[in-house]
């Protein structure tokens, strides 16, 4: 399969994000026909893209929410997700947000520490609320992604420290307002190798007995999410094996009877389905290099000027000999920039470039910096009734 561009693409202002619903309904499908034989429950990560018309796609699929700002919670309550459906993580909750999804009794918090614990303890009383936590401990497993999106080492700010967690069992006794529903674990993003989740079972297996031994019997176990997808071929790796994810759990994981196990997918799901449209506003040649000088910019796709990341990126507007380019943005800052020694046919003003992979960590992290408008989504495929298609 190739991709192609919609008909009215050429008239339509750029920049703007594509989004294809039938490939994000084919991606939902597949994960949850992994899942459900596995009695595995799939929580959608909003902070990958929280777009009215995707979260209401994903809701269509049975999944549920897992948010981390209070913001996110709204969100999700907004676009119809119920309570029950909702998990609320983040190492920096604030009262606020805490206020929010206790008033609206979302089903639990992944809470990052014991004061954290205390805190919600104190806000749940005044609410006269009892509110479910899960420990969002930290492994201490290297996830093999950038270091910039591991989260389940020690030196990262996440979790609580396996040498903590006595402390912090012995602190939740003394919170009558919290209830001690499971643990959670979440070690990074964009993992491909997928042994990886392998070592996390068997930590989570480890710490489970521990907590047995000491009268937990923990009805939930939340293995997070960081399921990478393939930046490189999208179109023949547009839905990621989630069949081979899922079986990793299974295989190495100790669920003890009836217990459920929660994971929270986010960039696994949506990011394929997104791109960026842009069109060339000059080709700049130097001796050293052409530079493909973009209208889109990191005000619409960060990612490769905070990360280094590798999008795929093609010229939909010429077949002419093939160039290299460095792919840059008008954004006044040197990191603007999309790709180095890009391979493209000979491009010229006008041409429409797509940046592939975008429906990830793309609008969701775009910024009105230099003043720079919002750029609009555009939607092909069904539209789910009632939604609005510029988000």
């Amino acid at each position: 399969m190739s991709f192609s561009l919609p008909a009215d693409a050429a008239a339509r202002p750029t920049p703007f994000y594509l989004y294809d619903l039938a490939l994000l309904d084919r991606t939902l499908a597949a994960a949850q026909q992994a899942a459900r034989p596995r009695a595995m429950h799939v929580h959608y990560a909003l902070k990958a893209n929280a777009n009215a018309p995707i979260l209401d796609r994903v809701r269509q699929h049975d999944l549920g929410a897992d948010c981390v700002s209070g913001a996110e919670v709204q969100r999700a309550l907004d676009t119809g997700f119920a309570p029950q459906d909702i998990v609320f993580a983040g190492v920096g909750k604030s009262d606020a947000e805490i206020n929010r999804a206790l008033a609206a009794d979302i089903w639990c918090f992944n809470a990052e520490s014991g004061e954290e614990l205390v805190v919600l303890n104190e806000l749940a009383a005044a609410q006269n609320r009892r509110a479910r936590v899960a420990l969002r401990i930290n492994p201490n497993v290297d996830a093999h992604t950038h270091h910039y999106i591991t989260t389940g080492l020690d030196a990262n700010k996440f979790g609580i420290g396996l040498s903590d967690l006595a402390e912090v069992l012995d602190l939740l006794a003394t919170l009558p307002q919290l209830e001690l529903v499971g643990i959670h674990a979440h070690i990074g993003s964009q993992i491909t190798n997928l042994s990886v989740f392998a070592v996390l079972s068997r930590k989570l297996n480890e710490v489970q007995t521990w907590l047995e031994d000491r009268g937990h019997t923990l009805p939930h176990l939340n293995v997070g999410g960081g399921l990478g997808i393939d930046y490189h071929n999208p179109d023949t790796q547009a839905v990621p094996d989630f069949e081979a994810y899922f079986r990793m759990f299974d295989q190495h994981l100790e669920r003890r009877p009836g217990q459920q196990v929660h994971v929270e997918l986010g960039r696994s799901l949506v990011a394929q389905c997104g791109t960026v449209v842009s069109r060339v506003l000059y080709v700049k040649r130097s001796q050293q290099t052409n530079f493909a000088i973009l209208d889109a910019g990191m005000t619409e796709l960060i990612r490769p000027a905070l990360y280094g990341s590798y999008h795929l990126i093609q010229n939909m507007s010429s077949t002419g000999s093939r160039q290299l380019y460095d792919v840059v943005g008008p954004i006044c800052e040197s990191s603007d920039t999309f790709g180095r020694e890009v391979t493209m046919p000979e491009t010229r003003r006008g041409d429409l470039i797509v940046i592939r992979s975008a429906g990830a960590y793309g609008e969701v992290m775009a910024s009105n910096y230099n003043l720079r408008e919002k750029a609009e989504a555009v939607y092909i495929g069904e539209v789910l009734s009632g939604v609005k298609q510029k988000v």
